[in-house]
């Protein structure tokens, strides 16, 4: 067993996030494991960019409320407790619904090799984020 202390919280990088993000990691697996896990905390309004994971991803909302949303047009609202499981490969984005904070656990799998599983791609734009926030 061992007690790792926590994580200094650092601020996500804006060319991958739209709006202030911050997060702290908590866990990042040494072979075998391939595990990372971080909290993710968003501001009201601020939302990833477009995105995909090679092995998926799993996200675990611990306060708030947030939405997902995946390029065929499907939107989540999600609030605390509730676990969304993004499939490999599935192009979405996700964030702080606009009035309120949201924050989640993060939980992916890194690949073989140190290649990052992550593949970010472009903002959402303020009128597909704003469709999302107003369902």
């Amino acid at each position: 067993m061992e007690l790792r202390p926590v994580s200094a919280t650092v601020k996500a990088p804006a060319r991958n996030f739209t709006g202030e993000v911050y997060l702290t990691p908590i866990y990042s697996g040494a072979e075998p494991s391939r595990m990372t896990v971080a909290l993710v905390r968003f501001t009201p309004g601020a939302h990833t960019n477009w995105h995909s994971h090679a092995v998926g991803q799993t996200l675990h909302v611990t306060e708030g409320v947030g939405l997902v949303g995946t390029r065929d047009g499907q939107v989540l609202r999600i609030r605390a407790g509730d676990t969304v499981v993004c499939p490999p490969g599935e192009e979405h984005w996700h964030g702080a619904a606009g009035e309120t904070f949201m924050s989640h656990l993060a939980m992916l799998e890194s690949l073989t090799g140190g290649v990052d599983p992550t593949t970010w791609l472009e903002p959402v734009d303020d009128e597909h984020y704003q469709q999302a926030n107003d369902c």
